[in-house]
């Protein structure tokens, strides 16, 4: 049984993200994400100016008059999400909880999408995969979707997005658009030059497949260390500790640099793999990252 305090959070994330949708997203949208092609729609009379290339020649031949075959954009999209429910990701030190910022905009997508008739699934995983919803519509469906995120208790600590990309492939049978919400803390290997990603290969060919946009989750604090003397760390993931010194410029610029390193070299993945990718940050309103994709990817595609 959900308690209370879970249902009014659930509710409350409806009547907000319904308020978004309909009031920043409206349109938007339908207008960035395309369906899986055009089906025909019906056979009539030919026009002039018609395109000769869809002549039906059977009907032309049986009633005398010439026919075209009609078609319409196949609207329907399967969107699935998926969440990054490690522990790093249950971390935020402004408003709000990675965790819970990315059960707001995932709301806030699988509204968008139920509101253009799509369905909406749901992958949650760590380094395991912890939960699947097969893409369904309707209200009561994404509400679903929104309380498994916000209720479910995950067993894993740590991330493994080439699992989480490699179960995708293994339940979707066509292209879908599929939105990865994640802080992106993994990596192989960390030098003074980059980061490498270990999904690197999997992203691409996961970005090949589907329509993939990747919304990373961040918070101010990782970015820089206060001089607050000795600090004890723990990491999230692995529950390793050390003892900082961080009254030593040497170690906050260390931390600083290291920051900068990972953003870079996540930026580069992204743009190596194609994939879109929204930075979204707890000490900003996400709306505003939201709607700025939106609108770039609107031009991006009315240019061709």
């Amino acid at each position: 049984m959900i308690p209370k305090d879970l249902f009014k959070k659930i509710r409350q994330i409806e009547i907000s993200t319904n308020r978004m949708v309909t009031d920043v997203f409206a349109g938007q949208y339908h207008s960035v994400f395309k369906g899986q092609g055009i089906e025909f729609d019906e056979v009539r009379e030919y026009h002039h100016g018609d395109d000769v290339r869809f002549i039906d020649w059977n009907v032309t031949a049986r009633t005398g008059k010439p026919h075209i075959k009609k078609f319409v954009e196949e609207r329907e999209l399967s969107v699935m999400i998926l969440v990054d429910a490690s522990m790093s990701c249950r971390f935020g030190t402004v408003q709000q909880l990675k965790s819970s910022m990315a059960a707001e905009i995932a709301a806030i997508l699988a509204f968008s999408a139920i509101r253009n008739h799509d369905k909406v699934g749901l992958i949650i995983f760590t380094d395991k995969i912890e939960k699947f919803i097969p893409p369904r519509k309707g209200t009561s469906h994404v509400l679903r979707v929104i309380r498994e995120i916000l209720y479910f208790k995950p067993q894993g600590r740590l991330t493994d997005i080439s699992l989480a990309l490699d179960y995708l492939h293994k339940v979707t049978t066509r292209k879908t658009v599929v939105f990865l919400i994640s802080d992106f803390m993994m990596f192989h290997s960390e030098n003074n030059k980059k980061i490498e990603y270990l999904f690197k290969k999997d992203l691409s060919i996961a970005n090949r497949k589907h329509d993939m946009i990747a919304i990373t989750l961040n918070d101010p604090k990782e970015n820089s260390l206060p001089d607050a003397g000795l600090v004890a760390f723990k990491d999230a993931e692995t529950g390793e500790e050390i003892i900082v010194d961080s009254a030593d410029k040497n170690i906050r610029n260390l931390f600083e640099e290291t920051s900068r390193l990972r953003q870079e070299s996540r930026k580069d993945l992204f743009i190596s793999t194609g994939v879109d990718h929204i930075d979204i940050s707890t000490d900003r309103p996400y709306t505003k990252s939201l709607v700025r994709f939106f609108e770039e990817r609107q031009k991006r595609l009315a240019k061709g």
